[in-house]
Formats: C-alpha cells, structure tokens, sequence
C-alpha cells in the first residue's frame, strides 16, 4: 500500500516536471530554460528535479517519450473504437485524425516542441525521438496496411509515405489552426481534413 502510494505521488511529481517542463522551454527554448526554473515552475526543490531525473537532458528526453507516448496511445484507441463500431478503415483513419487534433488541443506546448525537434540533428536525444516517431507512425501505418488488404485501399499506396502524410498534416495544420485561426473550432477544422482524407475536394467541374 505504501509503496503504491509512493509510486503515484512520483508519477504526480513527474508530471508537474513535464508541465514546466514544456511550458518554460516552449517559450524560451531549451537552452535558455534552466533546473531551477523548471524546479520554481512545477513548485518542487531543486533537488526534487535531480531525483526523479538525471539532468535536464534526461527529462526533456523522458518528456518527449511521455507526450509521443499518449498521442500514440490515443490515436490507437481511436482506431480500436472505430472498429468495435465496424467502422471502416478510412472511419478509423478519421477518427484518428479528430484524436490527434483534440490532443494538440490539449498540449499545444508539447506539440510545438515535438515539431521544432524534429527538424534539429544536433540533440542527443534525436534518436529517441526517432523512434517515439515512429510508434506514433506505426498505428497509422497498421490501419493503411489493412486497408489495403481488405480491398478497401488501392494497392498502390505507399503505406510508409502515407501514414507520416497523415501525421504530419494533423500536426501542421493543427499549429496552423493555433497560431492563426483560433477562431475555427475543432469540429470545423477537423471537418476540413475529413474532406481531404476522403477525395471530397473536388468541383463539379473536375
């Protein structure tokens, strides 16, 4: 009982760490942010930092594994409810793509840091993040590949290819959606994507 106990309050802990974590190093990058103020943010001391991880490194390496962790987790069980519903899988598609946006939503500081380190060569968690990338990629990929086998998806498609386009225009648009039409709703940005996931572009001239 004990030992639950002082398991759940760790995991508490390292959950505020994330929190200040990511919200400090969002907005001044991750060499500007410093122990003590991620220590100061999250309301713990110094040393609290140090013992759940070894540097700062370390926790924005665990942080990173920990945000990518529950878009995964989110996104399959979009996918698995999809089916439960005998959905299709382009119904499991969409509704993976709604989870992703109602995810952002919820973590736009952690999606905005994912982005950015993608695109850097130079930290030493790149590999990490490479393979938290592609857990999050394989779910996509997983329905695509049974898509294609139960005749519902065309051959052709590049099942890698595809599934990190998905991705990646849930991701973008959904900063795009952020930063500069706050206005739209998650319904209405999620209704355009839809449109897009399902050929539904088209005029009437086309």
């Amino acid at each position: 009982m004990d030992s639950s106990a002082g398991s759940t309050r760790r995991e508490a802990t390292r959950q505020k760490l994330y929190e200040a974590a990511v919200t400090l190093i969002a907005e001044q990058g991750f060499s500007a942010t410093t122990v003590d103020e991620i220590a100061e943010r999250a309301g713990v001391a110094k040393g609290t930092v140090y013992y759940n991880f070894a540097s700062k490194s370390v926790l924005f390496e665990e942080l990173l594994r920990h945000g990518v962790g529950l878009l995964t987790a989110s996104l399959k069980e979009a996918a698995d409810e999809a089916d439960r519903n005998d959905g299709t899988k382009v119904d499991a598609l969409d509704a993976m793509i709604r989870a992703g946006l109602v995810f952002i939503n919820r973590y736009p500081a952690f999606t905005q840091l994912y982005v950015a380190e993608l695109w850097r060569t130079n930290r030493a968690w790149q590999s990490t993040l490479l393979v938290v990338r592609q857990q999050a990629v394989a779910v996509v990929e997983d329905v695509l590949r049974a898509g294609v086998e139960n005749g519902e998806l065309s051959e052709e498609i590049d099942i890698p290819l595809t599934a990190a386009a998905l991705v990646g225009m849930v991701l973008v648009a959904a900063l795009d959606w952020q930063a500069f039409q706050p206005e739209r709703s998650l319904d209405d940005v999620h209704a355009a994507l839809s449109r897009l996931l399902q050929g539904r572009v088209s005029g009437t001239r086309a």
